[in-house]
């Protein structure tokens, strides 16, 4: 896996147009589109993301995500990334919520 996955999460999300980042209250970095939140990196092994309740669940069936690792009961996921599968993976998780916000938004 490449050794500088923060790098390529921040590269990737700021490219996004309307999307910065800032230092999350719990530690690591926190993307934001217009103020919403995104979803935040801890470090470079742990991606977290607030999911519709339907979607959140479909992605822990799926496997694609697991419960969160303090909130299980809660719409929050967490993406562990130990393999460059799992970046993308989270990536592409961030980007359905990034386009979930942009929809909202252009209600």
């Amino acid at each position: 896996m490449n050794a500088n996955v923060r790098q390529i999460f921040i590269d990737q999300l700021l490219s996004w147009p309307e999307v910065t980042q800032q230092p999350h209250r719990f530690g690591g970095i926190e993307f934001l589109f217009i103020g919403k939140e995104i979803g935040h990196l801890h470090g470079d092994h742990l991606v977290d993301l607030l999911m519709p309740k339907s979607f959140r669940d479909q992605l822990i069936v799926s496997g694609r995500a697991q419960p969160h690792h303090i909130y299980p009961d809660s719409g929050w996921v967490s993406v562990y990334l130990t393999s460059n599968e799992d970046v993308t993976n989270a990536i592409e998780l961030l980007r359905y919520k990034y386009d979930y916000l942009v929809a909202k938004r252009n209600e």
